[in-house]
């Protein structure tokens, strides 16, 4: 496969999810305090904003890659 079919494919695939899901969502856990063995955590729940046209541009771009790489 060539570079340039592999990177639409990848293109295709983040185009979709980011148009899908408006962000991806994850969450951390962090140590708030600690005595002796008593441990308290905290769960924080942070998202990576997805854009919808940056979504779309890499659907297009990926599209297109894949189209010029199939002619050539």
């Amino acid at each position: 496969m060539k570079t340039g079919k592999i990177l639409g494919i990848i293109l295709i695939i983040f185009g979709c999810i980011s148009l899908s899901y408006a962000g991806i969502s994850y969450t951390r856990r962090e140590k708030v305090f600690q005595v002796g063995s008593l441990v308290a955590t905290a769960d924080t729940r942070n998202t990576i904003p997805l854009s919808p046209i940056a979504g779309a541009v890499a659907l297009v771009v990926g599209l297109g890659l894949l189209v010029y790489r199939e002619g050539n």
